[in-house]
């Protein structure tokens, strides 16, 4: 389990490196700063939540605590939903993929799956404190 989270947060850094580069370099010619700041805000996100998923897995290896699991799931979910719908719809004009405008609500819901992974984090925290 522990090796899936290293892959996982693995996938993401390097993804985020990559959009960050393609961001800075490709698509600053071509989005608007509005657009371009959107971009870099999943781009933020996904970085900094693929290394949390890195100490979660650590943690899991390292402690006997069901929430740090839990904690990476719902950060991984909602990594690929909050940063992915920014993505798209930050790209559906260039891509000529206007028709994917519903992908809009999806953002939140990928925060929301993130605010609930940390919600698991305190709570795996806290458990690790009552077993020491």
């Amino acid at each position: 389990m522990v090796q899936k989270g290293i892959v996982k947060a693995g996938v993401l850094g390097g993804v985020a490196v990559v959009c960050g580069a393609f961001g800075a370099h490709a698509l600053k010619e071509v989005l608007s700063v509005e657009q371009l700041q959107s971009f870099n805000t999943g781009v933020r996100y996904q970085l900094i939540h693929a290394v949390v998923l890195l100490v979660l897995a650590l943690f899991q290896h390292h402690f006997a605590v069901k929430a740090f699991k839990r904690a990476e799931q719902f950060m991984f979910w909602g990594v690929l939903l909050f940063s992915g719908s920014i993505y798209v719809l930050t790209l559906k004009n260039i891509l000529g993929l206007d028709f994917l405008k519903f992908v809009g609500p999806v953002t939140p819901i990928g925060g929301i799956l993130m605010i609930i992974g940390w919600v698991f984090v305190v709570i795996g925290g806290l458990r690790v404190s009552r077993q020491q």
